[in-house]
């Protein structure tokens, strides 16, 4: 009996991270192209998750990270996800 309601409350406790789990398109640009997951177009975030957890999550260094688009809108890297967002990120671009 303590097996199967062991069981159950693992059981349990997997669906409600399941349900945690939300999803953004993800698209790097220029040098950041590198650290495209294979995910990009359905990548998993928890809801909450900061651009910044983002970006440390994916290996890029913060200082490369420094144009952020959510939606088509500029963001930074303490804008929180909620899931379904499109994420665009692009590094420094320098000109002359």
């Amino acid at each position: 009996m303590y097996d199967l309601f062991s069981y159950l409350i693992s059981l349990i406790n997997k669906i409600k991270k399941m349900k945690k789990q939300a999803y953004i398109t993800l698209k790097l640009f220029a040098t950041l192209v590198k650290f495209t997951p294979d995910s990009s177009d359905y990548y998993p975030v928890e809801p909450g998750t900061s651009v910044r957890d983002l970006v440390a999550g994916l290996k890029i260094p913060e200082e490369k990270a420094k144009l952020i688009f959510i939606d088509g809108i500029r963001g930074e890297l303490d804008s929180i996800l909620q899931g379904g967002e499109r994420i665009g990120i692009f590094p420094p671009v320098g000109g002359g």
